[in-house]
């Protein structure tokens, strides 16, 4: 399963721009963006993944191009797919990482295979 190389370079210039120290990760037959060893926002075939504020999920998902993240087969709370045209813009997609980058610190890192 390929994913779209444009969208992940657009969302590393956004995470340069905001001076995020990230690392990327293939997983789920997509790239996750790591932020403190956590996954923070990624690409999936040509959608954006990001991680949220569970507080904002209900909120986020009732916008045009945002819907729950359900990769298991059941919607992640906190966690959102957001199609093309919800992040067509660059200030739309710069929204949603900033959205992403201020939970990271909350956020529980994985601990699987440590």
């Amino acid at each position: 399963m390929a994913f779209d190389d444009f969208l992940a370079d657009r969302i590393r210039v956004a995470l340069k721009e905001k001076k995020a120290r990230f690392s990327e990760k293939q997983m789920m037959g997509g790239l996750a963006f790591m932020v403190g060893d956590k996954m923070c926002v990624g690409v999936i075939k040509n959608n954006m993944m990001a991680r949220i504020d569970p507080d904002l999920y209900e909120d986020s998902i009732t916008r045009p191009g945002c819907r729950p993240m359900d990769f298991t087969g059941r919607p992640m709370n906190g966690w959102v797919y957001l199609e093309p045209d919800a992040i067509d813009l660059d200030d739309d997609l710069n929204e949603w990482v900033q959205l992403a980058l201020d939970y990271n610190p909350k956020a529980k890192s994985s601990k699987k295979g440590k």
